[in-house]
């Protein structure tokens, strides 16, 4: 079985400043965990969520969702500049597509 904080996003960076491996955690933005190796970070900071998580719950505090089994709409809106609005009706109209397959082809 799964232990839940394996759901979470995970990676781990090179830090020039610190001269080692940070692991990072994306639904727990303000965590890191530096170790001298990856694998070192990577553990370092699933630990670190994991203790985090049990606070939240004997806090009864409202536990993060792991965006691996988030739903999403697969809708957002985007502001552009409406100069750019026009450019990209036009490229569209002159592709024969809709806007929206349009700019969702360019975002892939």
């Amino acid at each position: 079985m799964t232990n839940e904080v394996d759901r979470y996003t995970y990676r781990v960076i090179w830090s020039e400043e610190d001269q080692e491996h940070i692991g990072l955690c994306t639904e727990f933005a303000s965590l890191s965990w530096l170790e001298e190796t990856p694998e070192e970070a990577l553990a370092g900071i699933r630990n670190l969520v994991l203790e985090c998580v049990s606070d939240l719950k004997e806090q009864n505090e409202p536990v993060p969702i792991p965006l691996s089994i988030k739903d999403f709409s697969g809708k957002f809106m985007v502001r552009i500049p409406p100069e750019v609005h026009r450019m990209l009706a036009i490229q569209a109209t002159e592709s024969g597509v809709s806007l929206n397959r349009l700019v969702s082809s360019k975002l892939h």
